[in-house]
């Protein structure tokens, strides 16, 4: 368990963070890039958890808010990192998890005849936020990829993220009968 007695350490004060296996980098690396966008999706998924108290969306969505922690401590520590500890790494399960809660989502809903515009109920448009936060930590993760070694389950956690959301937000809105659906087009006079 993780134990936090001070929560300032004024150890970022000149512009570097200390990575999950303690070496410093600057705060703009790109791995540092790529985990803090998992941050900022799991805040977002929060916001949307505000409009679900109770219901089985708000239990898959908190359990995707702890596998994102589980997701940033994985892209915090490098790969190749040769350590008396092993690292905490996403696991092929939670991939798994997330397919299997699509295919349950993805059978109640009404087949798309456009392409979806984000909003409808306001859990819809928080979870299609946290969607597009999420492409873009997989176009970060995506960029690390190329650069240094990670965990494959990682990245396909991400990439099955985004599709989960985009099915739970049409869930949300009425099993598809509330999307905002695309017109080409419409407004070209």
């Amino acid at each position: 368990m993780v134990k936090l007695d001070r929560i300032y350490t004024r150890g970022g004060d000149k512009g570097m963070t200390s990575l999950g296996n303690g070496e410093r980098v600057p705060k703009h690396d790109l791995r540092v890039e790529a985990y803090g966008a998992v941050d900022e999706a799991n805040a977002t998924i929060g916001l949307a958890r505000l409009h679900t108290a109770g219901s089985d969306l708000d239990a898959m969505l908190s359990r995707i808010q702890n596998d994102l922690f589980d997701l940033g401590a994985d892209l915090s520590t490098p790969e190749d990192e040769e350590s008396r500890r092993r690292p905490l790494r996403v696991a092929q399960v939670q991939v798994d998890r997330l397919e299997a809660e699509i295919d349950a989502l993805n059978a109640r809903l009404s087949p798309l005849t456009s392409f979806v515009l984000p909003g409808g109920s306001p859990v819809a448009a928080h979870l299609h936020l946290a969607r597009t936060i999420v492409r873009r930590a997989e176009r970060l993760v995506t960029a690390l990829q190329d650069a240094e070694t990670i965990n494959p389950a990682a990245l396909a956690y991400i990439n099955r993220l985004s599709d989960h959301l985009f099915v739970a937000s049409r869930h949300a809105n009425q099993d598809g009968i509330g999307d905002v659906l695309w017109v080409p087009g419409l407004n070209r006079g």
